[in-house]
């Protein structure tokens, strides 16, 4: 009979009702403030990364321990082949009440019927510029601006929506697109979620100085298209929601530097190759990987995650924010962004 295990609370009273599932960490994109161009990357070897079937179980034990909500992540997960066989799986466990995947929209066009029809709800995609010059600089590769907006197109044919745009927001880069941003979002029926430049990883090279802050951002789109503050859907989201007064639908900021919401996290991340986090900059994860293969039964596996997350007490964001009011910030060794997903 399997052991009956109540959803457990980390440290600071924190569900666990969120979980990442990063299936590849390869990315066709070489995004500046993620993964830039000018270095080499060793990538897991496929006997390495977890098969579908590694994933679905964990993702069960996860459900049955609380969890909701699950988003497919990477590197960019549309690389991963076959990946709708996942989704079909995933999509079939009782429970889960939230399936999303985020993706460059690269391959979309091609992919986002059969991802619907597998079970997929809602995508969200990564577009940072409406300028095909900034955008193909960002993308590191020089990417057509106009090959992402296809697959947004095609997101919204297949009914994966609302379609959310996350935009990463940096001083002098693309900070002077913010309200046409919102705008394209209006004009698409998308949600438009701008992102502070955080300092993900190690490798992005992060300047607090190019941090444009949520509070901006929000002014900025306000003095065009007025906003007013609604209320979070779920407890854990991390975005503040604004809707436009004229009905015109809504726009998210992720304050993670200038306002970070440590306080409410509920989220843990798979890597591919079969790591836990229980932090989006913490440095190190937990091996399941090893477990599952070395026969762990259910049971087992079950005590693993809740423990995992009882011991948590992950606050990196609050901490960062401290350690710039205060002078002390001293950029940490962290896990990349491109192996567990944003």
């Amino acid at each position: 009979m399997a052991t009956l295990l109540q959803p457990p609370r980390d440290l600071l009273a924190r569900p666990m009702s969120d979980l990442r599932i990063s299936v590849t960490d390869r990315c066709n994109f070489r995004c500046t403030f993620c993964m830039p161009a000018d270095r080499t990357y060793h990538f897991v070897p496929k006997p390495e990364i977890l098969s579908f079937e590694e994933v679905t179980r964990l993702a069960r034990l996860f459900i049955e321990l609380g969890v909701e909500k699950i988003r497919l992540t990477g590197g960019e997960p549309l690389l991963r082949s076959e990946l709708e066989h996942l989704i079909a799986s995933l999509a079939g466990l009782d429970g889960l009440k939230d399936l999303a995947l985020t993706t460059n929209a690269y391959l979309l066009p091609k992919k986002a019927q059969a991802l619907r029809d597998a079970g997929l709800q809602r995508v969200t995609v990564s577009l940072h510029s409406l300028d095909p010059e900034i955008f193909g600089r960002l993308s590191g590769l020089g990417i057509e601006l106009e090959r992402v907006l296809d697959g947004i197109r095609a997101a919204a044919r297949a009914g994966l929506e609302p379609v959310k745009l996350n935009v990463v927001v940096m001083q002098d880069v693309n900070d002077h697109e913010v309200v046409d941003l919102a705008r394209f979002g209006r004009d698409h029926g998308c949600v438009v979620r701008f992102i502070e430049y955080m300092d993900v990883g190690t490798v992005n090279a992060w300047d607090p100085t190019k941090v444009v802050s949520a509070e901006e951002i929000v002014d900025r789109i306000d003095g065009v298209f007025p906003v007013e503050p609604c209320d979070k859907v779920h407890p854990g989201d991390v975005a503040r929601r604004y809707r436009y007064r004229d009905g015109g639908g809504e726009i998210g900021v992720i304050p993670s530097v200038t306002q970070p919401f440590c306080g409410d996290c509920s989220r843990i991340r798979l890597s591919a190759e079969g790591k836990l986090y229980t932090c989006l900059f913490a440095a190190t994860g937990y091996d399941i990987r090893s477990e599952l293969r070395n026969g762990a039964s259910d049971d087992a596996l079950r005590e693993i995650l809740h423990t995992l997350w009882g011991g948590r007490s992950d606050r990196y964001s609050e901490e960062r924010t401290a350690a710039l009011q205060s002078g002390r910030f001293v950029p940490a060794e962290k896990v990349e962004m491109f192996r567990i997903g944003g």
